[in-house]
This record gives C-alpha cells, sequence and structure tokens, in this order.
C-alpha cells in the first residue's frame, strides 16, 4: 500500500475525502474489549455514524479509524493505507474535533487565539518547505483564507459572538463550541474527519444542526465519522456488536495512553 496523497483536490477544489472500510476490526484495551467485530465499506464523502450508547466503544474506533489506536485484530483501510500498519500516513491526512482528552479548548484562551495557533502549527509542521519559505504577505493572507474557509465550513461566525473574535471559550454556547473545534480541526483540510459526541447534551433543535454541519462537510468531499447515540436516516450507520465480557471502552487519558501506542499523536490531532 502507498502513502495517502495530502494535497488531492475535490471536485471544487476542496479536499477529497477517503474511502473507508473495516473487516472484523476490534481493540482490547486494558479494561477489556472496547469493540469487536467491526465491519463496513463507505465511499469518499460519506457521513459515517458511529452509533451507540456510552461505553460501547465508539471513542476508540473513532481513534483506531483515524490512526491513533491501533487495532488488535482485524484490518481497516483508509483509502490506499491499511490499518494497523499505516498509522502516521492515516493520522496524516484526518482531523479530530471534540475529543475528550484529546483536542480540549482551552477555556481562558480566545476564539481569536485557537484560530490563530492552529493556523500557526499546521503551517509549521503541516506545510510544505516552500510555503514556509514564500514572503510573508503571501504566508498571512493563506492563513486568513485557511481560517476564514475552516469558520465558514463549521458554521461558525465570529461576528456573532459576544466579543467577537475576543469571545472566550468559556463564554461560548455549547453549539459554538463543537462549532470551533470542527473548524480548528478542518484548517488542515483533511481527507477524513472524526468527530466524537456529536449529539452530547444537544436538544433536537441542536442535533440538527449538528447533523446539517456534517452533512455538508461530508458533502463538500471530506469523509466524516461522527459518534452519536441516534444516527440520522441517511447516514452510514456502523454499530458495534455485543462483546460478552467487554467492560467497556477507555473514558480517561490514562487508559487511551495504555490502549493506544499513537497517544501522543492524538494529542497532536
Amino acid at each position: 500500500m502507498g502513502e495517502i496523497s495530502t494535497d488531492t483536490p475535490g471536485g471544487d477544489g476542496g479536499p477529497a475525502g477517503l474511502g473507508v472500510s473495516a473487516h472484523g476490526l476490534g481493540l482490547r484495551g486494558p479494561r477489556g474489549w472496547a469493540f469487536r467485530g467491526i465491519s463496513f465499506t463507505a465511499e469518499p464523502g460519506t457521513l459515517i455514524a458511529l452509533e451507540g450508547p456510552s461505553g460501547a466503544g465508539r471513542t476508540s474506533l473513532l481513534l483506531t479509524l483515524t490512526g491513533r489506536m491501533r487495532a488488535t485484530e482485524g484490518t481497516a483501510c483508509v483509502g490506499p493505507a491499511r490499518l494497523p500498519k499505516q498509522l502516521a500516513s492515516v493520522r496524516r491526512v484526518s482531523a479530530l474535533a471534540h475529543v475528550q482528552g484529546v483536542t480540549d479548548l482551552d477555556p481562558a484562551l480566545t476564539v481569536g487565539e485557537h484560530l490563530r495557533e492552529r493556523a500557526l502549527l499546521q503551517r509549521r509542521f503541516g506545510g510544505s518547505l516552500r510555503a514556509l519559505l514564500r514572503p510573508r504577505r503571501e504566508r498571512v493572507a493563506e492563513t486568513g483564507l485557511r481560517i476564514d474557509t475552516a469558520l465558514s465550513a463549521a458554521g461558525l461566525d465570529r461576528e456573532a459572538l459576544p466579543k467577537g473574535s475576543r469571545t472566550a471559550v468559556r463564554d461560548l454556547e455549547r453549539l459554538e463550541a463543537l462549532r470551533l473545534s470542527i473548524a480548528l480541526a478542518l484548517i488542515g483540510r483533511p481527507r477524513l474527519l472524526g468527530v466524537d459526541d456529536a449529539d452530547l447534551k444537544l436538544p433536537d433543535a441542536g442535533r440538527a444542526e449538528v447533523w446539517a454541519l456534517l452533512r455538508s462537510v461530508a458533502a463538500a468531499g471530506t469523509t466524516v465519522l461522527a459518534v452519536c447515540s441516534e444516527a440520522p436516516e441517511d447516514a452510514l450507520v456502523v454499530r458495534g456488536p455485543d462483546t460478552a465480557g467487554r467492560a467497556g471502552e477507555p473514558h480517561t487519558t490514562d487508559d487511551l495512553k495504555e490502549t493506544g501506542d499513537a497517544f501522543a499523536e492524538a494529542r497532536g490531532a
């Protein structure tokens, strides 16, 4: 299997999504099987819902399919890359949003500070050497474009916030914080986006907004993996079979460290 291209454009100039498939995928952690027997096939640009109750291994499955945790049994393919062999290749073209212990927002930082920090990290570690050597004016313009494009895709209007970009994360509504987390993930123009707890503690109207947002991201080309308790009818739904003796999925940062050897990379995503 070859490396996954990080700059393949979609039909509208955006990222081209990646096909995702799994065959008997399972992960055993320090407290038993997090999930087991996962098999499905999804075309590029699909909205994939990882559905189930809390503790059913949904987050572990999300981290496994995005290359942040190593499966214990079975295989998966993300584009041309095969898991668990090519974890790094999948990490380079995927991004995570709203994953507790991995992508936590700093409540003391402002929206603008979060966006600038992520754009700087993307430029420094995710860009090409040629991009780093371009004139400063061009780099600033590119950064601004990336931020604006990500915010638009996530449906977050800075001007509508109480203090605009100077609004602290602690002052955001739950849905606004989720949109910010997704926008930060999209700054890297991923070909696979993973979103945890997409419908967590949201009213019906809020859940409808989130699914409409994720549909639009998928429609623009990026394949989306979304953890949820109840999936919409138009999503490709992945449910893990009941696993006898399973003790539940990891819920703490320490559990994730013990379970996945790519935890450091997950924190960086």
